[in-house]
């Protein structure tokens, strides 16, 4: 068969006419699958949604309990069949619950990654490349200029800054699901054992990530109203980075800017934000992981979708990979 007649891209999002199911998509539809829980991808109003646990339960504490009309929890590794089409769940290493789908039907195999990184995270499941004949990839860091710090260097420097300035708060940007709960673990695997402060729209999926079993510390709220400056004195502060351009930032004492994200590898970028110390610590693949992800999947031909799509498929062309663009819209970077 050919690989439209199993997915192809509608405005609606990626579409299986065998299967009748949508992967991620930007509508309300009857039936959808989704790969994780950032709102780019995980959106309320489907007639049903078949997901992982983790991203179900992350759905309802975004959306409320009714986010969708039935939902279905896909475990990990085993195969469903969805009127004649099998499909499989496997982790995809970007945040937790997150996963890769494999669609596979009359011997043809596609694998649609979502968002997916290489680094190693103790607060997802690690990635596995899937042996497929088409890898739908994403492009978010899709130039070779991209090419991500261990995450672990990236934190020694805010500790350093830290210990430097014990009379600064160091406030971080980090996206409510997946990056802030990295940093905050990133923190304690590195020895940082004080209460870490934290924005009230952080509280819910951080208490789920406890949940989880993911240890992140003591969390205290950074939001009480009474408290003075000096409380926050040599303070760390998590929040979302829409937060900082509020008067809710001002509360700390001279704060240092940090944000964590893939993009503070631009240095005018982050000077445009007003960022004193870029954490160059994202969710997604750099250049390196993506390409070296393409050559272990085995496929045939690659899918290159929210990104750089251009960059990443030349690469593919010079390596002898057939590689073509989806152009899907609606799909920004909210777990970068």
């Amino acid at each position: 068969m050919r690989a439209s007649d199993l997915l192809k891209p509608r405005p609606e999002g990626l579409y299986c006419p065998p299967g009748d199911f949508f992967i991620d998509p930007v509508r309300p539809v009857e039936r959808a699958l989704i790969t994780h829980g950032h709102s780019d991808h995980a959106r309320s109003g489907h007639g049903s949604v078949l997901a992982t646990r983790q991203t179900l339960d992350i759905m309802a504490l975004r959306y409320g309990e009714d986010f969708a009309g039935t939902t279905q929890a896909a475990v990990l590794g085993e195969t469903i069949d969805l009127t004649g089409v099998s499909v499989s769940f496997h982790p995809a290493g970007h945040v937790l619950g997150s996963a890769q789908i494999a669609v596979e039907h009359r011997g043809m195999r596609i694998v649609a990654s979502g968002d997916y990184k290489r680094q190693k995270d103790d607060t997802c499941q690690t990635f596995e490349p899937i042996p497929c004949d088409i890898f739908i990839t994403e492009a978010t860091f899709g130039l070779p200029v991209f090419r991500h710090p261990p995450d672990t260097e990236e934190i020694a420097r805010l500790l350093k800054s830290a210990a430097q300035f014990p009379e600064r708060s160091h406030l971080i940007g980090a996206y409510a699901l997946g990056k802030a709960q990295r940093v905050m673990r990133l923190l304690r695997d590195c020895g940082y054992d004080r209460p870490i402060y934290i924005h009230g729209a952080l509280a819910k999926l951080s208490e789920y990530y406890q949940r989880q079993g993911i240890d992140l510390g003591q969390l205290d709220p950074a939001t009480v109203d009474s408290a003075g400056k000096d409380d926050f004195a040599g303070a760390i502060v998590v929040g979302p980075p829409a937060a900082f351009a509020d008067r809710w930032a001002r509360r700390f004492p001279d704060p240092i800017s940090c944000f964590a994200s893939g993009w503070m590898r631009i240095r005018q970028r982050a000077k445009q934000g007003g960022v004193e110390l870029p954490l160059i610590i994202s969710d997604h693949a750099d250049w390196d992981e993506l390409t070296t992800t393409i050559k272990e999947t085995g496929a045939a031909e690659i899918w290159v979708t929210h990104g750089r799509e251009e960059a990443l498929v030349r690469w593919c062309e010079l390596e002898g990979i057939a590689a073509r663009p989806l152009h899907l819209v609606g799909y920004e970077d909210e777990g970068d």
